[in-house]
């Protein structure tokens, strides 16, 4: 009788582990989409912001250009 009680709590906290291991990976997964997503948004800002000097440096060249 001590055996199978032994047996089973054992297999309780093997489940235990299993589901913090589980847990832990999905957690690490969501923190790498995030990362991934982050990544994505900061290229999409330097993108804009590189188009909007860009638009800045021939609207100054179009302004000196009719100036003279």
């Amino acid at each position: 009788m001590k055996r199978f009680a032994f047996l089973i709590a054992a297999a309780a906290l093997a489940g235990c582990g299993v589901e913090t291991a589980s847990t832990a990976a999905t957690a690490a997964a969501l923190k790498k989409q995030e990362l991934e997503q982050g990544k994505k948004t900061l290229e999409q800002a330097q993108q804009k912001i590189g188009n909007a000097m860009e638009q800045m440096q021939q609207s100054e060249q179009s302004r000196e250009a009719a100036e003279k």
